[in-house]
């Protein structure tokens, strides 16, 4: 596709037909989430990948919580592939401690911006893009904080990362693809600045 088309045609799919995705395919849309910049090269982000029916409903039950499913859930469930998305914030510690990284924002500790969910945020949107590109669909959602122990436990997710979110990915339900938002998106008259906030970018 041209890049035109993948940012048009990208939505948040929340149903899914249920057949697999490709090995091949699947491992090109990945690798593409590992192309996002990241802060200092550190790389910090792990992509945890649950594609066995066992492993998709040991993931729904822990972060889904009791009670009945709604509609939200019933479709995200459909999907064949979950990803979840990690950030390493040691990675970047160690990154900015080496003798190459001089000045004032070597602690990380310290970063009022979270680089390391940032990067692997933009892992994500690239992943969601990719998947567009490869004609599958893609959704990407929080994990709920009184998920996360059991997340950890099921999965073997080390202490020293963080859920930043998860993907589900698959192709997407007959209609799915196209259902139009109900908001309306922003435009760059309304969005983008110009030399002073509140100036509209004129072009």
């Amino acid at each position: 596709m041209e890049f035109g088309e993948v940012l048009r045609g990208r939505r948040m799919v929340r149903r899914y037909d249920g057949a697999p995705v490709r090995d091949e395919v699947l491992g090109r849309v990945l690798a593409a989430g590992l192309r996002a910049p990241s802060a200092g090269n550190s790389q910090g982000r792990d992509l945890l990948v649950l594609r066995s029916a066992a492993d998709r409903e040991r993931f729904w039950a822990c972060s889904a919580g009791p009670g009945p499913a709604d509609a939200w859930l019933e479709g995200m469930r459909t999907a064949p592939v979950v990803v979840l998305l990690l950030a390493d914030p040691g990675a970047y510690a160690r990154r900015y401690a080496a003798p190459d990284k001089p000045g004032p924002d070597r602690d990380a500790a310290a970063w009022e911006v979270s680089w390391p969910d940032v990067d692997t945020g933009m892992a994500g949107l690239l992943v969601l893009l990719a998947a567009v590109d490869a004609g599958l669909g893609a959704c990407l959602f929080g994990v709920p904080s009184a998920a996360r122990p059991a997340l950890r436990e099921a999965f073997g997710v080390p202490a020293d990362r963080r859920f930043v979110a998860a993907l589900t990915v698959g192709h997407p339900a007959p209609g799915e693809a196209s259902r139009p938002s109900r908001r309306h998106r922003r435009t760059v008259a309304d969005a983008v600045h110009e030399g002073r906030f509140g100036v509209p970018w004129t072009g």
